[in-house]
């Protein structure tokens, strides 16, 4: 409407809400959001005033006819049938949560999350309190959300999930810290679990899954969405897993059939390949894209990335890219870096530590990835990460940037910056490492563990103080295999810096040290 103001836009809805904030769903539950109507962005009537648009609500599309441009609807209340005409086609019908194919799913106090509507019934339910243990079932974003929203409600979570670990998109070192800080935070995550049964008598009582089962006066399932894509089977429109296929410029395979949103695949940004990113970002983008082509803007899509951040209970966690397993597949020779950097002045009220993983290509230097822990604003080292891969930015290219500096807000170097360096210094040999991964795998059986925190802190290993070094050390074999360890890995650098020069050949540093590695010595 806003590209020429003489078209006219019908929006036909299945709902009574045409925009909410499908985000903000498990804050209403906990009440941090109090109110239902902070949650809905816009109403029909406040839409239709505000753009011009004839918006059709509690009327569901049934049925696309490309051949004859054509839409049958059917209102939800009356069962009267419709037919509409168009020029010009969106489909942009959402995604449902996935019904699990077992037992119990219709027992009362089993809940989805998905709508307003669906926010609302739980938050009943919590506040009658009767409510108190719960399963949330899937340990993705809005999951984790829900469970730490049930947990400020004074309820016992337990988070369930057939994947091997929480957090899709993060590598598997950093998504088992996060569960750990779950854990320590009361709320348990056990992955690589089905579940196969809810039982109770009348209402939710009990998860049975592939190992064990689970108490429960409430049930949330949250085991992920499925496109709203099923009446256009025999529309000609091809889909991928009902994710309906479009190209750069959002069309379908079909002209002047357009398809944005979670019912719809786009690609992935940097590897080209089609991506399904069920985002509200990645779906108002897409919107605004697809409205200037209609009108022969030609413009191309350049890819989504798989961005997300989330809050849980004392940290912060985001990523964008590629994981380094990821990368691995598509044939990129990724080098991967863990940090434990500051995330404003030190020495500033309520500073904290980030911990980030950077992930670039050895051979070109370009960034592949991001992925940040923190009780911070993890948000930032993500959208600067975002920015420069979307510009095909190499760690030479993003080094050494002027971004913002006051002690309330970042440090001197700033926490991306501190990072990106780190990985440099590996790329170039000057700082020789195990990663997370690595010395989980074993890779540093063998090599004699030496302890450079700031206090002795690796229980039967010798220790060794960074400042005292000024020249070979009693005990240390300059040909030995050691592995250095400190709190967060710059002091163990620093001191393996010290160590060649004074001959020690054969020297490693934890990355993350000992706050995100658990070193223990082997009797």
């Amino acid at each position: 409407m806003r590209e020429d103001r003489s078209n006219e836009v019908i929006v036909l809805n299945k709902g009574k809400d045409i925009s909410y904030a499908g985000c903000g769903l498990p804050y209403y539950v906990g009440h941090v959001i109090e109110e239902r109507e902070q949650l809905i962005v816009n109403t029909p009537k406040k839409y239709s005033k505000l753009t011009g648009v004839t918006v059709l609500t509690e009327t569901e599309a049934v049925k696309v006819d490309p051949a004859a441009k054509q839409v049958t609807a059917v209102n939800v209340n009356t069962g009267e049938e419709s037919v509409y005409g168009y020029d010009k086609l969106v489909i942009s019908v959402g995604a449902s949560p996935v019904k699990p194919p077992i037992e119990g799913c219709d027992l009362e106090n089993v809940f989805f999350i998905r709508t307003p509507d669906d926010a609302i019934r739980l938050r009943e339910a919590v506040d009658a309190g009767n409510v108190k243990k719960a399963v949330v079932v899937g340990a993705g974003y809005i999951g984790l959300e829900i469970a730490e929203n049930l947990k400020l409600k004074g309820i016992r979570p337990f988070v369930l999930d057939m994947a091997p670990h929480a957090l899709p998109g993060f590598d598997a070192e950093m998504a088992e810290y996060v569960e750990g800080k779950l854990q320590e935070s009361g709320i348990p995550v056990v992955t690589g679990v089905a579940v196969t049964a809810i039982e109770g008598s009348g209402k939710a009582e009990k998860v049975v899954t592939s190992k064990r089962a689970y108490k429960a006066d409430l049930v949330v399932l949250s085991a992920g969405i499925r496109p709203n894509t099923a009446f256009l089977e025999g529309s000609g429109i091809e889909m991928f897993k009902g994710t309906i296929l479009t190209n750069e410029q959002g069309e379908t395979n079909i002209p002047d059939i357009y398809a944005a949103g979670d019912c719809a695949m786009v690609h992935n940004a940097l590897t080209g390949k089609p991506a399904w990113s069920p985002m509200g970002s990645t779906a108002n983008i897409a919107g605004r894209l697809i409205a200037r082509n209609m009108m022969g803007a030609g413009i191309s899509y350049r890819g989504a990335l798989g961005t997300a951040v989330c809050k849980l209970p004392g940290l912060h966690v985001g990523r964008t890219g590629l994981t380094e397993v990821q990368a691995a597949a598509e044939g990129y020779q990724p080098v991967s870096v863990v940090t434990v950097v500051d995330d404003k002045a030190h020495y500033y009220p309520g500073a904290g530590s980030f911990i980030i993983k950077m992930i670039a290509d050895r051979q070109s230097l370009r960034l592949l990835g991001v992925q940040v822990i923190g009780a911070g604003a993890v948000d930032k080292i993500v959208d600067i990460a975002v920015t420069g891969i979307m510009l095909k930015g190499t760690l030479n290219d993003l080094a050494d940037m002027d971004l913002a500096y006051a002690p309330p807000f970042s440090t001197a170097i700033h926490p991306f910056e501190h990072t990106l360096n780190i990985l440099m210094n590996k790329i170039n040999g000057q700082f020789e490492t195990f990663t997370p991964a690595e010395f989980a795998a074993g890779a540093a059986k063998g090599y004699k563990i030496v302890d450079t925190c700031l206090v002795p802190s690796i229980e039967g290993a010798p220790y060794v103080e960074l400042t005292s070094v000024e020249g070979p050390v009693d005990g240390l074999d300059p040909e030995e295999n050691i592995l250095l360890v400190c709190n967060k890995g710059k002091r163990a650098y620093l001191l393996q810096n010290r160590l060649k020069y004074y001959g020690y050949k054969n020297t490693k540093v934890l990355e993350g040290g000992i706050t995100f590695n658990q070193v223990e010595i082997q009797e």
